[in-house]
């Protein structure tokens, strides 16, 4: 079920002088099929953002994946720069995206096919072998945690493909990626900025995000109210947001999150993002189920991946994609292209 996560997790935030208090969903993947669906699919439609428990990936896993990201981060200048540049895969720095969007970070960006990681790792990692070996299998845990979500949404919200999303995310030509962030510790000498940008606010154009980080905070979500609320971090579990395209599938019904990352700290924050992508291919429109024209007919015009990711390098960061995609909805709507995915 969803429950209000340990008191560290409950967050009270000013807003006009008035104390909210926002509670954080946490799910228990070990809970009951048919209620813990049903609080998925809640918590997805509310905060379109929750963290998971008891999601079955080793903690050696993930602690493997934090001590090889590290390891490559506290590498010399020069060392790291002959893993990039990201383009858009490899190393990069404070450049975020190809139109100007800046911010106080490093980062690897990796496309999760094994063969593609075990390519790039040559240039990340002396022990390239071992390197490849720790990504993998943390792609495999956290692409496996994925699918168990993406299924349980189908099932609560009544679609009758049960595996109509997750085999997206496993078709061997998905366009996942891994990216791993790094927020250098603040100058101590420079006073008074203790609220460093690292990285703007943004949604992510995916289907689903699965994030974890060190234990140093940083990451904020924005609310439907109109406040940013700072998440407490938890080295040993997971955070799930949706994205654009999740947004495009259930047509609005969940809305894709926006988050940030501040650097207001001495102490350096990792975090890892696995992003949830179809084929570049794959034709995006809402679920047949999440439609019924001419009651409730489809927001969006049908788009492929390939065409969205397009959209999402020309535009900047904090920049709303799908706005791009809205279908005209007092005109006939172009029909999805057969190729399309039938659920």
């Amino acid at each position: 079920m969803v429950v209000p996560s340990p008191s560290p997790t409950s967050i009270k935030t000013s807003y006009k002088k008035k104390k909210t208090i926002i509670k954080i969903p946490t799910i228990d993947l070990s809970m009951e099929r048919t209620e813990l669906s049903e609080t998925v699919v809640k918590a997805c439609e509310e905060y379109g953002f929750f963290k998971v428990v008891n999601h079955n990936v080793p903690k050696e896993v993930i602690a493997r994946m934090e001590e090889e990201g590290a390891e490559f981060f506290g590498k010399a200048t020069y060392e790291k720069r002959g893993a990039g540049p990201a383009s858009p895969f490899g190393y990069g720095f404070s450049n975020i995206g190809p139109n100007g969007d800046m911010g106080d970070l490093e980062y690897l960006l990796l496309h999760a096919n094994p063969l593609s990681v075990s390519e790039r790792s040559k240039t990340i990692a002396n022990d390239s072998t071992k390197f490849s070996c720790v990504v993998n299998d943390y792609v495999e845990a956290v692409k496996e945690v994925t699918c168990e979500i993406l299924d349980l949404v189908v099932e609560g919200l009544g679609v009758p493909d049960k595996f109509a999303l997750s085999r997206l995310i496993r078709d061997v030509n998905s366009d996942s990626v891994l990216r791993i962030n790094h927020y250098p510790p603040l100058n101590q000498k420079v006073k008074g900025n203790k609220n460093s940008i690292g990285f703007g606010a943004h949604s992510d154009p995916q289907i689903l995000t699965i994030m974890r980080s060190n234990d140093v905070g940083g990451l904020q979500i924005y609310t439907r109210d109109g406040l940013w609320i700072p998440v407490p971090p938890d080295p040993n579990q997971f955070f799930v947001m949706v994205g654009d395209v999740f947004q495009v599938l259930t047509n609005g019904k969940f809305m894709s999150v926006r988050h940030r990352a501040l650097t207001n700290t001495l102490k350096a924050r990792m975090s890892m993002m696995y992003f949830a992508a179809p084929p570049l291919d794959w034709w995006i429109t809402p679920l047949p189920k999440m439609v019924s024209p001419p009651q409730n007919p489809s927001l969006y015009k049908p788009f492929t991946w390939a065409q969205y990711k397009k959209a999402t390098y020309s535009l900047r960061l904090g920049d709303s994609r799908l706005d791009l995609f809205k279908a005209q909805l007092d005109t006939h709507h172009v029909s999805a292209s057969p190729s399309q995915i039938q659920c």
